[in-house]
């Protein structure tokens, strides 16, 4: 006997949940699939564990840093099972809030277990057989485990979390934005850490202006960076690890986190059994609308590869559930990348990068104003990093920012709006801003603008 469904979520990341109560809303008798914890990466192993632990340990490093501010304090020490607890407490919060709302909508029903289909219209869970008109895939992405690590400890992105003590010396393998951001949390709580990028610098999609000063943020804060370490392999040694790179040379220490990209979770799905493809990276191969080969079946979130981020899920829940319920055609294509690497200060980036407004053929304008020429900044003694924009010099239109400074993840929102709304920077220039703000500086910065060369 199989049970029957209008529509079917696999997955309860940050797509799938808002997707399966909109359809529930909508009238249709929805199944929502998860075999872990609701809310996906975020909520359990991303956005919100880690950035509690982030505010964590910027409170450290204020604390350290009290005297500058004229506030005289004792000796500054880090409570590790305090802070996990913490941590905890927010996590929990949220993933209850979501398992309350969904056993609440009226409509769908929630079923605990892996997913698998055994036909394009049907997939089995526990043993028990549900039948579908619509398919939703919403199963994220995992950490890369690389062979070299097989053999010695290692935490993951989630296993670190569950750490209530402070690693005397922590060896990140990575050289982007999660390596990174847990480089320096650790640091701030009093490790000793060492990065090993593989490529020939720090967050090697950005520009090469942005990385750098990314490198001397972190390294004044006495993190020892180490690129080019490519061909990396492991060894236990003593109670911790070794890690050796490119030239035999080898670093030990008390912890090894890897940090070295995420893969889709579409192993136990069987797609096969659904006739669903994969593009070449292994991700689910979708449309500018998110469906599959197969028309009844939607991918959604890190697992189709149009994005590894919260929002970038998110959206892919508005465009789907607007597309299906609303008569709307919204489209992939049309949303303006974006997102944020949350070190301190963080980077707010949207849009093009110096590389690809070249490679665009574009006629272009640069403008780039360093954040110790910002009061607000400089009022707060947080004066590290910079604003740099990109425009078209024929329709002044943004083309791209990278905002590396105090505030620099918000900052970025607005001129995000400004570039999904077409507006030219002379409107921005005009427009009245506030004092004391950083945001006020976007104005001057936009008024500086000057030919790329």
């Amino acid at each position: 006997m199989s049970r029957s469904f209008d529509a079917i979520v696999i997955g309860g990341g940050q797509a799938g949940p808002f997707l399966a109560a909109r359809l529930a809303g909508a009238g249709q008798q929805v199944a929502l699939i998860e075999r872990r914890h609701m809310g996906g990466t975020c909520v359990n192993d991303g956005c919100q564990p880690t950035k509690t632990l982030v505010a964590s340990a910027r409170v450290a490093w204020l604390a350290r840093r009290a005297r500058d501010f004229g506030v005289m304090t004792g000796p500054v020490s880090v409570d590790m099972a305090a802070v996990k607890a913490r941590k905890d407490k927010v996590v929990l919060a949220s993933r209850q809030g979501l398992d309350d709302w969904m056993g609440a909508t009226e409509g769908l029903e929630v079923f605990r277990g892996s997913a698998a289909f055994i036909s394009p219209d049907a997939v089995e869970v526990n043993g028990e057989v549900l039948t579908g008109k619509q398919f939703f895939l919403n199963t994220g992405a995992r950490p890369v485990v690389p062979d070299w690590a097989a053999d010695v400890p290692y935490l993951t992105n989630s296993s670190i979390l569950e750490l209530d003590t402070l690693p005397k010396h922590l060896l990140v393998a990575g050289g982007s934005y999660i390596a990174l951001e847990f480089a320096q949390m650790y640091r701030r709580f009093g490790a000793e850490v060492t990065v090993l990028a593989r490529s020939s610098r720090l967050t090697a999609k950005e520009d090469e202006d942005v990385s750098a000063t990314i490198r001397d943020i972190l390294e004044a804060e006495g993190i020892r960076v180490i690129t080019d370490a490519s061909c990396m392999a492991a060894e236990r040694r003593g109670d911790g690890v070794a890690v050796s790179y490119r030239g035999g040379k080898a670093v030990e220490g008390s912890h090894l986190l890897l940090a070295l990209g995420r893969v889709p979770n579409v192993e136990d799905l069987r797609l096969e059994q659904a006739g669903v493809a994969l593009d070449d990276d292994g991700y689910i191969a979708v449309d500018d609308k998110l469906r599959t080969n197969q028309p009844h079946i939607y991918a959604l979130g890190d697992v189709n590869g149009r994005g590894a981020f919260t929002h970038t899920s998110y959206n892919d829940f508005e465009i789907v559930s607007q597309n299906l319920l609303d008569g709307a055609d919204r489209k992939v294509s049309e949303r303006v990348p974006a997102y944020a690497l949350y070190i301190d200060p963080p980077l707010g980036r949207a849009g093009m990068s110096e590389a690809e407004v070249r490679a665009s053929g574009k006629k272009a304008l640069v403008a780039v104003r360093p954040m110790t020429r910002v009061s607000r900044a400089n009022e707060r003694a947080e004066n590290l990093g910079f604003m740099k924009v990109f425009a078209d010099a024929e329709t002044r239109q943004i083309l791209g920012v990278a905002l590396l400074g105090i505030e620099g993840d918000e900052v970025m929102q607005s001129l995000l709006e400004a570039m999904a709304a077409g507006v030219d920077v002379d409107t921005i220039i005009r427009t009245m801003h506030v004092h004391p703000t950083v945001s006020e500086l976007v104005p001057t910065l936009l008024a500086d603008l000057k030919p790329l060369l």
